[in-house]
């Protein structure tokens, strides 16, 4: 007997065309055995294998199947699916699916909810043996899980062809298996994380900004990192250009004042909160209401201290398990000893920054610190560091006493 899912969901469970539609039934009738709500949307062609009344029997719901059904889209239908969803498992997931997901079609109610939602999408492939092989299939799915879609099989053995090989849908209670494995496997499992990632522009003018280096990437390499943990992630983003992880919630900012709003807002609920952003120290005094013009040879510009985000968070009656990072020319240990204590953060993230290091590039390497300790993780892909240091943040959280009010660390 499987264990009940950890907590309620709501699942949206897509079942797309394919002899597989029938597996589904009983897949709908297992999640609801584990507490879970189950939303079905149906494809056209699953509805020549399937009768919706018989997803709405098992489900206690009404099936979707259409993009233009003219009764729920008068109030944006697809949109208030696709936010209701804590999950979006599509089983089964023909080849033409997986290829109208990689490719972000939006010609049907099931593609559609895919693209607009925030949840983590997980898809169970079924299909015939050769078209699994297919090179148009294979870089598909290389798209998919390269953007945070999560795959459940396929499984090898006999097919309704007739053929024996890779492509068998998964059956049911191996399906909710994986998703229980999911929900409590994680070391950030039902958590929720606020990361801060990418530079901040402070405005000089209509056409000109104050900016750092920053590329977002090792941020962006985070917040995926602590999804895949398990966590509940939102990630408030200054300007780049990197795709969002599948699966976590994105705010888009610009300048310094924007990103404290927008932290601030988010870390109500928190349990972690990881600054990562190159915040701006400085800001413009006032912004020019009109391009400044060069009428002289020097220029100067009055600036004031931006709002410090990491230690408002840190100072906050109920604060989150708070981690700051150093990005410094010289002596790094040093300067991130004195910010994990000025700021009174729980843990800090240095690394050394320069024209040939750290910024903008796919490496990096960070020297960790916290009251009583320190960690070196060597230079690797910023996706392998990232999951590196999610981890000790999970270490340390969970071997850190919470308290109301912020500890004043010792050095290390």
């Amino acid at each position: 007997m499987t264990t009940p899912i950890a907590a309620p969901r709501r699942i949206l469970l897509g079942i797309t065309g394919g002899i597989a539609a029938y597996k589904s039934a009983d897949l709908v009738r297992r999640l609801r055995q584990q507490g879970a709500e189950v939303q079905v949307v149906m494809t056209d062609a699953a509805t020549r294998f399937v009768t919706p009344l018989t997803f709405q029997a098992l489900s206690g719901r009404p099936v979707r199947y259409g993009l233009w059904d003219e009764a729920a889209e008068a109030a944006m239908g697809h949109i208030e699916l696709a936010r209701w969803a804590d999950l979006v498992l599509v089983a089964p997931a023909s080849a033409d699916f997986l290829a109208r997901l990689a490719a972000g079609r939006a010609d049907d109610l099931l593609a559609t909810l895919c693209l607009a939602t925030e949840a983590p999408i997980w898809v169970a492939p079924a299909m015939n043996r050769l078209m699994w092989a297919n090179a148009a299939t294979c870089a598909n799915v290389a798209t998919l899980t390269g953007r945070g879609v999560q795959l459940l099989g396929p499984d090898c053995g006999s097919q309704a062809c007739g053929e024996t090989g890779p492509g068998r849908m998964l059956e049911p209670a191996a399906i909710v298996e994986a998703l229980h494995a999911a929900e409590g496997a994680g070391a950030l499992a039902g958590l929720h994380v606020v990361i801060s990632a990418g530079p901040t522009r402070e405005p000089l003018d209509p056409v000109r900004f104050i900016s750092n280096r920053s590329s977002g990437k090792m941020g962006f390499a985070v917040a995926a990192a602590a999804r895949d943990a398990g966590a509940r992630v939102t990630l408030v983003s200054g300007p780049v250009s990197l795709p969002t992880p599948a699966g976590l919630r994105r705010i888009d900012v610009e300048t310094a004042a924007q990103m404290y709003a927008a932290v601030h807002g988010a870390i109500g609920d928190a349990d972690i909160y990881i600054g990562a952003a190159a915040v701006a120290d400085y800001t413009p005094t006032c912004c020019a209401s009109q391009k400044i013009k060069k009428t002289s040879d020097c220029l100067e510009l009055s600036l004031h201290k931006a709002a410090d985000i990491l230690a408002s968070v840190s100072a906050l009656e109920r604060r989150p398990f708070t981690v700051g990072f150093a990005a410094e020319t010289n002596d790094v240990e040093r300067h991130a000893l004195g910010k994990l204590v000025r700021k009174h953060l729980d843990l800090i993230a240095a690394n050394e920054v320069g024209t040939d290091r750290a910024f903008d590039r796919e490496d990096n390497a960070l020297l960790l610190l916290w009251p009583g300790g320190r960690r070196q993780l060597e230079l690797k892909s910023k996706a392998d560091l990232a999951r590196e240091f999610i981890a000790l943040v999970a270490e340390r959280y969970r071997e850190t006493p919470r308290c109301a009010v912020s500890p004043v660390p010792a050095l290390v």
